[in-house]
C-alpha cells in the first residue's frame, strides 16, 4: 500500500505547487469574465464559484475515471504513480489553461480557439475530429450508465432483446435533450451541486474502506516497474489511452471552455479548473487501488467485466445501501458528461455555422440534428456484437487525439505571451507519441507491428514539435504585423 499512499501524496502536494505555478505563469487579473459582460441569459451566465467547480468535476468525470483505472491497474502498481505525476502536469495543465485561454478569449470554444492559434488548416481537422468525439461521448454516455442501471440497480439483462433497456437509454435520451436546449443555469445549475455531492461522498466511502479493510495493494518495488500485463498488453502507449480521463482527456478541453462562459472572476479559475482536475486524478487512484483490493481478494479477475467490478467494489467495502448509492454516484457521472458533450456539440457546430443560439427555434434544429445521429451510432453499438468495443477504442484514441490538438494550441498561446510553452509543448509531444503508436499498432488502425509503429510514432512526434514551434514563430510574427498597422 506504500506506493498507493506516495502516489496520494504526490497527487496532493505537486497538484498545489504546480498548480500554483501555472497561474503564476498565465496571471489571471481582475478584468470583466465574459460570463459578466457578454451574458446572455444563455450560455453566457455568471454562476458561483462552488458550483462552477462541481460542474465542471462532473462535466469531465465520466466513466473514464473508473472504468478506465479498473482496467489499467491490470498493468501493476506503476499506475499509482503515473496516474498522479500525468494528472499534475498534463490533465489539470491541459484543463487549465484550455478554461483560462477561453476566458481570455470571449469564451471561444475549442475550435475557435485552434483556428485563431494553428490556423485556418489546422481548423477544419480539429473539427472533424472534435464532433466525431461528442457524437461518440454522447452515445457511450448513454450505453454505459442505462446498462449500470440495468444490471446493478434493477439485476435485469441488458441485452438488446430486454425491452427495459431501450426505456431507461430513451430516459437518459429525454434528459439530455432537456439540458442541452435549457440555458445552463436553469438544469445543469440546479442539479448538479446533488450530483456532485453523491459523487464525492461514493468516492471518499470507497477510499475509506480500502483503508479501513486494509485491501492487499502491491508495490512497485515487488512487482517490477511494469508488470505484465494478463493479455500481454504494451504499457506504452496502451496503458494512457486507457486510463485517459484519470491522466489527460482531450474531452475535458471542451468542457473548460464551456464553464469559461459562467466563472465570474479569473482568479476562479485554479480551482474550477485546475483543482477539479485533480479531484478526478483522486477519484481514479481510489478505484484503481479498489480494483487491485478486490483481485487480490479473489472477488474478481482480470476478465471480469468492469461494471460488474464496480458492483463487486461497491458491495464490498460499503454493503448493501453503501454500495447501491456509491454505483448510483457512478450512473450519474457519464450522464452529467454526456449532456455536456452534447450542449458543447450544439455550440461548436453553431459557431462553426454561425448559427444565432439565442433563438430557440435555431437551438432546436441544431439539436434535432446531433441527436438523430447519437441515436444511430447508439443503435449501431447495441444491435451489433462488437459494436461497443469498436465505439469505445474509437472514443478513447479520438479523445486523445484532441488532447493533442489542444496542448499545440497551448504551446502556441505561451509562445505568443512569452510563457514557458515547454510546460504545453513537451505533455503534446509524449501524447502525440501516444496516439500514433497506438493507431499505427491497432487492429482498428493500421495492424502495424509494434517495431514499425513506435519508429514511425518516433517521427511523427519530431515533426509535431516542429510543427508547433513553427506554429508558434508564425502567430508571434502575424501579431507583430498587425500591431506596427
Amino acid at each position: 500500500m506504500i506506493t498507493f499512499i506516495i502516489g496520494l501524496a504526490i497527487l496532493l502536494v505537486g497538484g498545489i505547487l504546480y498548480g500554483k505555478l501555472c497561474e503564476k505563469v498565465f496571471k489571471p487579473d481582475d478584468r470583466e469574465t465574459p460570463a459578466i459582460r457578454l451574458n446572455d441569459g444563455m450560455d453566457y451566465v455568471p454562476m458561483k464559484k462552488w458550483k462552477n467547480s462541481l460542474v465542471q468535476l462532473l462535466n469531465i468525470a465520466g466513466t473514464g475515471p473508473i472504468l478506465g483505472p479498473i482496467q489499467g491497474i491490470l498493468f501493476g502498481p506503476i499506475a499509482f504513480l503515473t496516474i498522479p505525476i500525468g494528472c499534475i502536469i498534463g490533465g489539470a495543465f491541459h484543463d487549465y489553461m484550455c478554461g483560462m485561454i477561453s476566458v481570455r478569449d470571449d469564451g471561444a470554444q475549442m475550435p475557435s480557439l485552434i483556428r485563431k492559434y494553428l490556423g485556418k488548416y489546422a481548423y477544419p481537422i480539429y473539427n472533424v475530429f472534435v464532433c466525431l468525439l461528442m457524437l461518440l461521448v454522447g452515445a457511450v454516455f448513454i450505453y454505459t450508465p442505462g446498462d449500470l442501471f440495468i444490471t446493478q440497480i434493477l439485476k435485469g439483462d441488458s441485452g438488446v432483446t430486454n425491452p427495459i433497456v431501450w426505456i431507461v437509454y430513451g430516459a437518459i435520451f429525454v434528459y439530455y435533450i432537456i439540458a442541452t436546449l435549457f440555458p445552463i443555469d436553469k438544469i445543469i445549475g440546479k442539479i448538479y451541486p446533488i450530483f456532485g455531492l453523491l459523487l464525492v461522498i461514493s468516492a471518499i466511502g470507497v477510499f475509506i474502506g480500502v483503508l479501513v479493510k486494509g485491501y492487499p495493494l502491491d508495490n512497485i518495488w515487488t512487482t517490477g516497474v511494469v508488470g505484465v500485463h494478463p493479455q500481454g498488453l504494451h504499457f506504452i502507449p496502451i496503458f494512457f489511452v486507457t486510463v485517459a480521463c484519470g491522466i489527460v482527456s482531450g474531452f475535458h478541453s471542451t468542457q473548460a471552455t464551456l464553464i469559461s462562459r459562467t466563472i465570474k472572476k479569473e482568479k476562479e479559475g485554479r480551482t474550477t479548473f485546475y483543482n477539479m482536475m485533480i479531484a478526478e486524478g483522486f477519484i481514479a487512484m481510489i478505484w484503481a487501488a479498489a480494483t487491485m483490493g478486490v483481485m487480490k481478494l479473489g472477488l474478481a479477475t482480470a476478465e471480469t467485466n468492469p461494471t460488474d467490478v464496480v458492483g463487486i467494489i461497491a458491495k464490498d467495502l460499503l454493503g448493501s445501501v453503501g454500495g447501491i448509492i456509491a454505483v448510483i454516484g457512478i450512473i450519474v457521472l457519464p450522464i452529467t458528461s454526456g449532456d455536456t458533450a452534447l450542449r458543447s456539440l450544439r455550440l461548436i457546430v453553431s459557431d462553426a455555422m454561425k448559427i444565432d443560439q439565442s433563438k430557440k427555434r435555431n437551438r432546436l434544429g441544431v439539436s434535432l440534428v446531433i441527436f438523430v445521429i447519437v441515436a444511430a451510432v447508439l443503435v449501431f453499438a447495441k444491435m451489433n456484437a462488437g459494436g461497443f468495443n469498436i465505439l469505445w477504442r474509437y472514443f478513447a484514441w479520438a479523445n486523445q487525439t484532441i488532447a493533442v490538438f489542444a496542448f499545440a494550441m497551448i504551446s502556441v498561446y505561451m509562445m505568443r505571451n512569452k510563457q514557458p510553452f515547454f510546460m504545453a509543448l513537451i505533455p503534446g509531444m509524449f501524447y502525440m507519441f501516444i496516439i500514433s503508436s497506438f493507431i499505427l499498432n491497432a487492429s482498428i488502425g493500421f495492424n502495424l507491428s509494434w517495431t514499425v509503429s513506435y519508429a514511425i510514432a518516433g517521427v511523427l512526434t519530431l515533426a509535431y514539435g516542429a510543427a508547433v514551434i513553427y506554429c508558434g514563430r508564425k502567430n508571434i510574427s502575424e501579431l507583430a504585423k498587425v500591431n506596427d498597422k
